[in-house]
């Protein structure tokens, strides 16, 4: 299972960079908006790869 280093604000931030970029492939049809899958994935599921390989962890649960 993946580790939870995504929390707070920044992943609300994910969740609607990701829907708002999902939402424009769908108006425009460019299918570079699609990349939005990827902050909506991780802030959903409160893990991000990146951050695992850099050590960042915004998550308060794992900090204690």
């Amino acid at each position: 299972m993946l580790k939870k280093n995504v929390g707070g604000l920044d992943r609300i931030i994910r969740i609607v960079v990701g829907v708002a970029l999902i939402a424009g492939f769908f108006i425009n049809g460019n299918p570079l908006f699609l990349i939005g899958i990827v902050p909506l994935a991780t802030g959903l599921l409160n893990s991000c790869l990146l951050y695992s390989l850099i050590g960042v962890n915004t998550c308060p649960m794992n900090k204690r």
